[in-house]
């Protein structure tokens, strides 16, 4: 059976050159990342390689799908995919280096830590991180790649688990809900509670907090 890709919405030569990929049955791995705009917590990234003879009904973009829906489908790509894995970019190095590259740098480290060495790597967006064999970028590659659409669950299943967690650590921020993301509840925790130290420290909305306490006590 021959993995497929779902027809790009505007560029029939993607869709071209992608089934030509397909068809040459070379291993190919599908990235994705979760985590790029959230205040708090590191950015994670997934590397899946999907089995053509196992394959996996009702992969979406995993903001598409609810999160009882992505919990199941987690535990049917991690059955049945021929290797995937999931990493992370620290908040200190996401502070060190900045997003985009610290998303690259999770990129690199889920596609370097596969079990199997992809011939073909495809990753959704516009940036490619630095790999060791062909690779392509692919803008809204998780509305019609089926491998990066399984890495784009993987990765947010992860890092919303560690929201959770995060939420029991330190109650009051609303980390479960929000995800990390810049909501008014979560800016109106930042100026009640205060930055953890999960809190990435460059990003404006915290930077400011931490700026005005030393201002206080100055």
């Amino acid at each position: 059976m021959m993995l497929k890709v779902l027809a790009h919405p505007t560029n029939a030569l993607v869709d071209q050159e992608l089934q030509a990929l397909l068809e040459s049955e070379r291993l190919l791995a599908g990235v994705d990342e979760a985590g790029r705009g959230p205040w708090v917590g590191p950015v994670v990234a997934a590397a899946v390689i999907l089995d053509p003879s196992r394959p996996i009904a009702g992969l979406a973009d995993s903001k598409k799908l609810t999160e009882k829906k992505r919990d199941q489908l987690e535990i049917e790509i991690k059955a049945c995919a021929r290797a995937y894995c999931v990493q992370e970019a620290s908040i200190e190095e996401i502070d060190a280096l900045n997003i985009l590259q610290a998303t690259l740098l999770a990129m690199r480290r889920a596609v370097l830590g596969l079990s199997i060495k992809p011939q073909v790597v495809l990753v959704d967006g516009n940036r490619l991180p630095q790999l060791p064999m062909r690779a392509h970028a692919l803008v809204g590659g998780d509305d019609y790649v089926s491998a990066i659409q399984a890495a784009s669950i993987l990765a947010k299943v992860h890092r919303d688990r560690w929201c959770h967690a995060l939420d029991k650590e330190f109650p009051g921020y609303g980390f479960a809900a929000h995800k990390g993301y810049g909501t008014a509840k979560h800016q109106q925790a930042l100026l009640e509670l205060g930055v953890t130290p999960w809190h990435r420290k460059t990003f404006a909305p915290v930077a400011k907090i931490l700026a005005q306490s030393k201002t206080h006590l100055s």
